[in-house]
């Protein structure tokens, strides 16, 4: 019987390990550390043996002091690992943002799919697996020949583990060129970058590939019968849980480095990939309308990462005076990608309460934009770190005019990672707090920045 699942989570900022108690989703205990970027050779590249290392030694102190009965990963999308014919890395995995693939993107929109087949917009530097691969096959042309398997970024996890390779749809689906939402299978691009062959088979999310390998038991002490399950992309591990529990139409907001909004059920739109829309695909399979932005980064960017929880008195402030931040901080991706961050009227001071209020009422304006662009409808599920500020939260329920439901979490996709496993399906596991509802002076400040907005993408 399985009781504790230990899940890896890799975001783009930091790497997390949780053990999760699959029978009431609580997460027993949680350890972090920074996912480690290093600049080259032969480019920018995730450090994964730092991480396999704090991966391990985490597996082995939570074993020893709670028992780890199973293993599923989750991880950000936009990441591939290419392996040779032993099962190692044939090159270096390549971090999204390095720009080496905008020096050919010309050629790379040459040969790729338009977002009608695959959902998938037209996205800088490494954000489209599909440019990362062209762009890694162009600088080494020996790299093809040396790549014998291709698996995307939860699934190097997995296969660290157990030693079987696959990819998973949620990730395939995650605006890599390279899939299909709407028939569940490659695009063309995989067959003009002569990489059909080489893709490890697509699973769901819950499969069990295998069990852990000789060398993570001695590691780690776990038994050696401990099973892998698949892996998940992050943000469909945060939508798993409500997508088995609540009908439709709702739409979960997951928040991290990235805030991804995506929405099950709700008005049918045509979606616009100039404004940073996409189709994802859901642990089983079926297509998701979804918007994002980098809200994370631009919090990091504004605050300094300052944890200022502002006062009433401070909110009231910023409400009464319409000191409002416009769109974008970062430029490259988002609603509205181009546009040049300004502030209306006065900006409040670095570090000031005042400051925190403004910020936080931006990134709900964004949040609340994405949703609209999806055709989102129904109660909002907030998810990870954006759950627990109040400002935001308000601020977001009054610009959408629904409730908003914060989901309070150390790991906003720990608790779908775990439930891949499948208890806990007959409900969320997950108690929301007290649901926040819109408020008139809040609502009238969005009035004004969406107008404010408007231009913007005219």
């Amino acid at each position: 019987m399985i009781a504790h699942v230990a899940v890896i989570d890799i975001g783009k900022t930091n790497a997390k390990l949780a053990l999760v108690d699959l029978g009431t989703l609580a997460e027993v205990a949680v350890v972090t550390q920074p996912n480690t970027v290093r600049d080259g050779p032969p480019y920018r590249h995730f450090d994964v043996d730092r991480l396999w290392d704090f991966l391990l030694d985490g597996l082995r102190r939570f074993h020893a002091r709670h028992g780890v009965d199973a293993i599923s990963v989750t991880t950000h999308g936009a990441c591939c690992a290419l392996l040779d014919r032993k099962g190692g890395l044939a090159t270096p995995i390549l971090d999204y943002e390095d720009t080496g693939p905008d020096q050919i993107a010309a050629s790379y929109d040459a040969i790729r799919p338009d977002f009608a087949q695959t959902g998938s917009p037209r996205l800088p530097m490494g954000l489209n697996i599909g440019a990362q691969l062209f762009w890694l096959f162009s600088r080494d042309p020996g790299l093809l020949a040396r790549t014998s398997q291709i698996v995307t970024y939860p699934q190097y996890w997995s296969h660290r583990l157990c030693g079987v390779a696959a990819t998973d749809v949620t990730s395939l689906g995650c605006h890599t060129d390279l899939w299909m939402p709407d028939h569940g299978r490659f695009s063309s691009l995989a067959d003009r970058l002569g990489i059909t062959a080489r893709v490890a088979p697509p699973r769901r999310s819950n499969d069990i590939l295998g069990t852990i390998l000789p060398q993570v038991v001695e590691r780690t002490g776990l038994d050696p019968a401990t099973p892998v399950a698949c892996g998940i992309h992050d943000s469909n591990a945060s939508l798993y849980p409500h997508l088995v529990s609540r009908p439709a139409p709702f739409a979960v907001v997951s928040s991290g480095t990235w805030v991804v909004c995506m929405a099950v059920g709700g008005d049918e739109v045509e979606l616009d990939p100039r404004r940073d829309t996409l189709i994802n695909v859901d642990a089983n399979g079926r297509p998701t309308r979804s918007a994002r932005f980098m809200g994370g980064r631009e919090f990091e960017m504004l605050t300094g990462g300052a944890k200022n929880v502002p006062g009433p008195q401070a909110v009231a402030g910023v409400l009464s005076s319409g000191n409002m931040l416009l769109p974008a901080v970062v430029q490259e991706s988002g609603p509205f990608q181009g546009s040049i961050a300004r502030w209306v009227g006065v900006e409040p001071m670095a570090g000031s309460a005042e400051r925190s209020a403004a910020v936080s009422f931006y990134l709900a304006m964004m949040t609340a934009t994405c949703l609209s662009l999806t055709g989102a409808a129904g109660p909002i599920i907030v998810e990870g770190a954006f759950s627990r500020n109040q400002t935001y939260l308000t601020m977001l329920a009054s610009a959408a005019g629904r409730p908003v439901l914060p989901i309070s979490s150390e790991t906003g996709t720990s608790r779908g990672a775990a439930m891949v496993f499948g208890r806990g399906l007959d409900r969320t596991g997950v108690a929301a707090t007290t649901a926040t509802l819109q408020q008139p002076e809040y609502a009238n400040y969005a009035r004004q920045w969406e107008q404010l907005t408007a231009s913007l993408t005219a």
